[in-house]
């Protein structure tokens, strides 16, 4: 299975992409051996359409271009479930045995995702109730992609 995580918005040079790059680097070195095909990332530039609707369906558009053909959609939403590391890990493990070929993450932009992508994901997750910047979003779900390969693994990063 290929992991694939879809961004509005672009990270800077800084400690954030370096971090970022950090532990997609690591998921590489441990999610090979696990069966995953590896992890992509694209990033897509924030519209700058007039109103947040226009925007929000810009967006959708250019998210939709980027999804695979035989996928599990992955929505980043505040109001979203709040999953611990190991269940995460668990559902991943799922999807993996059973055959699917691509996991999608999708972090939207400011205004949200559009309620179509948000009816077409498997599961919507939020990391706390507080708002995140999607920058910050982008490195959690980062850690916790590469978390959930340890824990599949039985390496110890994970110690819960």
């Amino acid at each position: 299975m290929r992991l694939v995580v879809i961004c509005i918005g672009r990270l800077k040079q800084g400690p954030e992409r370096e971090l970022a790059e950090r532990y997609r680097a690591r998921f590489d070195d441990i999610g090979r051996k696990l069966g995953f095909r590896g992890l992509d990332i694209h990033e897509i530039a924030e519209s700058r359409a007039r109103d947040a609707a226009a925007r929000i369906a810009e967006e959708a558009h250019a998210i939709s271009a980027l999804i695979p053909k035989e996928y599990v959609l992955v929505a980043l939403d505040e109001r979203g479930k709040s999953v611990d590391s190991t269940s995460f890990a668990q559902q991943l493990g799922r999807w993996r045995d059973e055959g699917v070929a691509n996991t999608v993450f999708v972090i939207g932009g400011a205004d949200g995702l559009s309620p179509e992508l948000q009816r077409t994901a498997k599961l919507r997750i939020a990391f706390g109730s507080a708002t995140w910047p999607h920058q910050m979003v982008r490195v959690m779900l980062l850690e916790q992609i590469y978390r959930a390969a340890t824990i599949l693994a039985g390496h110890p990063y994970h110690r819960a």
